[in-house]
């Protein structure tokens, strides 16, 4: 394959959302919110927002003389996640113990709510606890969720109300003092000290590095979702350890999913320049999102964490859009050796264990390439401006370059949108349908950010 290094747009807009868009051209297109805040969870009800967008080309861009931003965003509809019963979601950190339950469904994450969630007055109750990461849609009009308290994946319909709930393989449960634990350790911003014993899970997904990528084939067939990062019992929670990355693929093409195959998937590496100790400098660039590719192949976003607009440092080492290939050669891990309770693809270092072939996975798209930045006005590093790309990059999609557009008369041409997530970073926020007001501690506005590139595959 090949690709063109051309970045095509740019759009700032002023957001406080989780941003994850699937779309095959440029229409009305869908996103999700994600659960909170910098300064804790919230009792906020998952969403789905439906946006246009519209992309005006600017091929004469040009460091000297830099376009304006040439991307879009106008916001159309909202869809209100429910539970199976109607009930409201909730982005308040799961309980530690204990789970929400309904016929059919497996264990379902439940946070216990007191007031209204927002530190004020209210009914309390319990709700199921929803940190939305990935989303794809169904060929019926349906979409699912990837979520990281669970790590499940949800399937809602049209209208929002949860139909279906995958739950992975027992590996991949958190687990705290031998019991099932959906907590993520991110207290509600009304009760700081919530934090469960021991913190971190023991095995299983770490806190927030759940199911942060999820895509499906363009005939609905194949539904693809990733963990974060490699698994407490393989690697995390240390973030220089937890490279072995797992991959789930399922067969949704019936009534009900089926667990086909699984695959380990070996995350890049990148040098944290503020570490001053050399053997703790070179840190795993987590994953944070995969896009099914017309090759067969997932296009997948991994970045280093910190570095940003809105961080004590601005400049990013590794932001990109790379490439994960099966081939026969890879291993399909799908067993109970790997995947019972506490099961291990590697040691507590991160090493694979000995005869697994993790994915092939290839360079391709650098978001940090100065020369094209500045095309833009943009630039990675130096004064913490509007203008800086910001730390969280964690959605693609691909849209097809129409036949009047192609720079090479490739029939294989697309624009790669990608957005950013500005953590709810403001000092203008609303929740809670406008009812609560909201300042980020830092002081900081970050609008999201969205790029597009021009490439062939």
């Amino acid at each position: 394959m090949d690709h063109t290094k051309v970045l095509r747009g740019h759009c700032q807009t002023a957001a406080g959302m989780k941003t994850s868009i699937p779309c095959e051209d440029i229409r009305p297109v869908p996103l999700t919110w994600e659960r909170r805040n910098t300064n804790g969870t919230l009792n906020v009800q998952a969403r789905v927002q439906k946006l246009s967008l519209k992309l005006t080309l600017a091929p004469t861009a040009s460091a000297e003389n830099p376009s304006k931003p040439n991307l879009q965003i106008k916001y159309l509809d909202t869809i209100l996640l429910t539970g199976p019963d109607g009930t409201p979601t909730t982005g308040i950190d799961a309980d530690a113990t204990g789970f929400i339950s309904f016929p059919g469904f497996p264990p379902l994450p439940g946070a216990t709510i007191n007031g209204d969630g927002f530190g004020g007055a209210g009914p309390g109750g319990r709700r199921i606890s929803l940190d939305c990461e990935g989303l794809a849609l169904g060929r019926d009009g349906s979409f699912w969720v990837s979520d990281e308290y669970g790590p499940y994946v949800y399937k809602f319909s049209r209208r929002g109300r949860m139909l279906q709930a995958i739950q992975p393989p027992a590996a991949y449960l958190p687990r705290r003092n031998n019991t099932l634990s959906f907590s993520a350790a991110s207290p509600p911003i009304y009760d700081p000290d919530r934090i469960p014993v021991p913190e971190d899970p023991e095995c299983g997904r770490n806190n927030n590095q759940g199911f942060e990528a999820l895509t499906i084939s363009p005939d609905g067939k194949k539904l693809f979702v990733m963990l974060q990062s490699g698994m407490n019992q393989e690697g995390g929670p240390k973030k220089r350890n937890r490279k072995q990355a797992r991959l789930l693929e399922y067969d949704i093409s019936g009534r009900k999913q089926r667990y086909v195959h699984e695959y380990a998937v070996t995350l890049p590496t990148y040098v944290d320049y503020t570490e001053e100790d050399p053997e703790k400098a070179t840190l795993v660039a987590s994953q944070s999102e995969i896009h099914y590719l017309p090759t067969g192949d997932l296009m997948i976003l991994a970045r280093d964490s910190g570095f940003g607009h809105g961080q004590s440092e601005s400049r990013s080492v590794y932001r990109q859009a790379d490439i994960i290939s099966k081939s026969r050669w890879t291993t399909d891990i799908k067993s109970y050796q790997y995947d019972r309770v506490n099961g291990s693809i590697a040691s507590s270092t991160g090493v694979l264990k000995a005869g697994i072939r993790p994915v092939e996975y290839c360079p391709f798209i650098d978001y940090n390439l100065a020369s094209e930045l500045a095309k833009f006005g943009l630039h990675n590093g130096g004064e913490q401006d509007r203008f800086l790309l910001n730390e969280k990059w964690e959605s693609l999609a691909l849209v097809p370059v129409d036949r009047r557009d192609r720079r090479h008369h490739k029939k294989h041409e697309y624009f790669l949108i990608s957005f950013s997530d500005n953590d709810y970073i403001t000092q203008n926020g609303r929740l809670n349908f406008g009812k609560f007001k909201y300042a980020d501690q830092s002081g900081f506005n970050l609008e999201t950010q969205a790029l597009v590139f021009h490439l062939s595959l």
